[in-house]
């Protein structure tokens, strides 16, 4: 028998207390029971973006909730910006584009970090773009983009500040009320702790304001539509029931432990995760402004094919990671930590790292990385 265990950015973990949930009988969402439960949700979503805002829940992934921001703030032929620093940060233009919305790129190398003065630059070039849309957490690089001076710039420049927040929203601080983000989307298989196939996204009254006037076409996707019809406690359209009663268990959990206390212990594990590679030799890729979501790894010279480490350790091992994408492919290896996961979540995890990387010829000292997790970990309690 071999026990498998899942340590990538999305899904995350799955607590044994919501999968047990999803076993109970349907109910259906045109009654006051699921109204009373969705009431409790939108409350607890509330609490977890840190906003007074309607968070709107919507049956799709995050990309989803990407493309409900583009097609409803914007009109065909509208200019915006977009902080390419990875896969998803290209997601931007590629949705753009369907909408017939130009989107200026500011390119930025995998695993760097925009800084807030090269942001103000490019908006100064481009003066009839709306918008400025970016990742806080680059889940395919492990880096984060300096979320509250970017909304600052776009502040000043008057543009909307349209934040995807998949890998970043309960997992580290990013209180969407104080910094003024305009628009906020997350996952549920992220740290919601549910399976995939909800998006949430919350604007604010300025971007609600754009949405008045957008003329991109929407149907499913209506945002204002929806809002009415969640305000009342129902969806607009059939919701996904059980994924919302798992939800509902989820942030019961994030609100016991306290949305502050989450944040200490994510980046707590993300510190024992960094130390537990570096220890083994391995180098981050993302040290200017790493996540408290995923820690992405260089795969070491001694490997000729980057490819094998992740799959070394799900098929010989059982625990699953995630690989490089795009350009990164074979080049980086990505280890999570952040969601349903504690310090023995990591030691799981760096022990089949060790054991993969010596099977794979590299040179490991048994322990080694555990131990450093572990030490980092005591460090910081």
């Amino acid at each position: 028998m071999k026990k498998t265990y899942l340590l990538t950015p999305g899904p995350t973990p799955v607590p044994e207390t919501i999968s047990s949930i999803f076993a109970r009988p349907l109910i259906h969402h045109r009654t006051p029971g699921f109204q009373k439960l969705f009431e409790e949700v939108r409350a607890g979503l509330k609490y977890v973006f840190q906003t007074k805002q309607e968070v709107l829940t919507l049956l799709c992934s995050g990309t989803g909730g990407m493309d409900a921001a583009v097609s409803n703030l914007f009109s065909p032929g509208d200019e915006i910006i977009s902080i390419n620093g990875g896969k998803f940060g290209a997601r931007w233009a590629k949705i753009a584009s369907a909408y017939g919305i130009i989107c200026h790129e500011i390119k930025v190398a995998p695993g760097a970090s925009v800084e807030a003065s090269e942001v103000s630059d490019f908006v100064a070039k481009h003066p009839s773009a709306k918008a400025i849309c970016f990742q806080a957490s680059e889940t395919s690089t492990g880096s984060c983009m300096p979320t509250e001076e970017i909304v600052e710039v776009a502040r000043r420049a008057n543009l909307l500040s349209v934040c995807d927040a998949i890998t970043a929203c309960g997992v580290f601080d990013l209180p969407m009320d104080e910094w003024g983000i305009d628009v906020m989307i997350t996952g549920s298989q992220k740290a919601m702790m549910i399976p995939p196939g909800l998006a949430f996204i919350a604007l604010s009254d300025r971007a609600w304001k754009a949405n008045e006037t957008a003329k991109a076409p929407r149907f499913y996707f209506d945002l204002a539509r929806e809002k009415k019809s969640q305000l009342k406690n129902q969806t607009a359209w059939t919701p996904g029931t059980s994924l919302i009663q798992g939800l509902h268990e989820a942030l019961k959990m994030i609100q016991e432990e306290g949305l502050q206390n989450v944040f200490k212990r994510h980046e707590r594990l993300a510190q024992a995760t960094r130390a537990a590679v570096q220890a083994l030799g391995l180098e981050i890729l993302a040290t200017k402004r790493p996540s408290s979501a995923v820690t992405s790894v260089k795969v070491p010279s001694q490997i000729a094919d980057g490819k094998l480490i992740p799959r070394t350790m799900r098929d010989s091992y059982g625990v699953t990671i995630a690989g490089g994408q795009d350009e990164l492919e074979g080049k980086i290896f990505r280890l999570s930590h952040f969601g349903y996961c504690g310090i023995f979540d990591i030691t799981t995890g760096i022990s089949c790292l060790e054991m993969t990387l010596h099977d794979l010829g590299y040179p490991v000292q048994f322990g080694k990385g555990v131990g450093a997790a572990l030490a980092s970990y005591k460090k910081t309690s």
